[in-house]
């Protein structure tokens, strides 16, 4: 890449402060670097810069399920407005499906495989192997609405329970031998970064389980009045993912109307062609809605109207009112989360 545009700039990426977010933060870095030739003096210069979010900071039950993603990026974004930072590197699962007046998607990173997968105790590994192994009651962690509320459709028998954390903490949560974890679902994606993949009974896919929109991805987050950074975007973006992705986000934030939803997806892109498989799942598993486009897609503007018409879909087959259900029980179980950590700060002061 031609270095004649910003060639004396220096640019900050910054992301969060966990061990993940800086593995993935200095792939950007290097993604970047590689557009250069070794010893081009003339060259931009790459830096990365952490920081807290919200979601780092305040660990409250209640405050995530109010709060929902907006908890990752908002203290980032400050910073990218004020100029502390040039460009955010975040996990795209995280970002909301609309950005702050004067930020934008600048670049989306090639996708890694978006399945979920299944971590079984360490005590228990070759004894356990499956969801369908675990003994009746066994407690199953994780952190997702979406997870739950689907895989409670195939296992009723199993329990479910919250597990918020870094890895290398909810791994010693799973593997503690006094723990109630049976076993944890994480994100593929980042079990692929951090070379934790020995980890892994096994994946869980559709139909059994969809994956979260854009999960896999990375995307880098840039001001628009930027053109400089929008170019070295551009130079870095993989094009397929970008599609899917944005297909994907354009479903949910149909669907979401400005809250956090548990909708699950599965896309493909080959030979043009884009295949979009979208649902939402009552948190009992009780009721589900499924539904699966394809169409010729060439820019992501078309990817973002096949999005657009799943969303529609869904909520014609029922997605609205399974929605409704889920935002009226996240308030209610965030009030009782806010009165029992009331409780607990009272107690410690007493």
């Amino acid at each position: 890449m031609s270095s004649t545009e910003s060639k004396a700039r220096s640019y900050v990426l910054a992301s969060r402060g966990s061990v993940l977010a800086k593995v993935q933060t200095n792939s950007v870095v290097a993604a970047l670097q590689a557009l250069y030739p070794d010893g081009d003096d003339s060259a931009p210069s790459f830096a990365s810069s952490f920081m807290q979010s919200g979601g780092d900071i305040n660990k409250s039950s209640a405050l995530f399920l109010i709060g929902g993603k907006a908890l990752w990026t908002k203290e980032l974004e400050v910073a990218l407005k004020e100029c502390a930072c040039d460009f955010l590197v975040h996990s795209f699962k995280d970002v909301p499906t609309i950005l702050p007046e004067g930020c934008m998607i600048g670049a989306v990173m090639e996708r890694v495989d978006p399945a979920d997968s299944l971590i079984i105790k360490k005590s228990k590994e070759g004894v356990w192997r499956t969801l369908d192994d675990l003994p009746a009651g066994s407690v199953v962690g994780t952190g997702s609405i979406r997870r739950i509320a689907q895989l409670k459709r195939k296992y009723p028998n199993l329990e479910f329970q919250d597990c918020v954390s870094q890895l290398d903490t909810r791994l010693a949560k799973l593997d503690a031998e006094d723990g109630p974890y049976a076993a944890i679902i994480l994100a593929k994606a980042g079990l692929i970064r951090l070379n934790a993949t020995h980890r892994i009974s096994v994946d869980l896919t559709p139909p059994v389980l969809f994956h979260a929109v854009s999960q896999g991805a990375l995307a880098v987050e840039i001001r628009t009045d930027d053109p400089e950074a929008l170019r070295l975007c551009q130079a870095i973006t993989h094009k397929p993912t970008h599609i899917r992705c944005f297909a994907e986000r354009a479903c949910l934030r149909v669907l979401e109307g400005g809250c956090s939803v548990p909708v699950g997806v599965d896309s493909t892109y080959q030979d043009g062609v884009l295949n979009l498989t979208g649902c939402v799942t009552s948190l009992e598993g009780t009721k589900h809605v499924e539904y699966t486009l394809k169409d010729k897609v060439d820019t992501i503007e078309e990817g973002e109207e096949l999005g657009t018409a799943m969303a529609r879909k869904l909520i014609d087959m029922g997605a609205k009112k399974i929605l409704e259900e889920i935002s009226v029980d996240k308030m209610k179980r965030a009030k009782e989360a806010e009165k029992v950590e009331q409780a607990a700060a009272a107690a410690a002061t007493s």
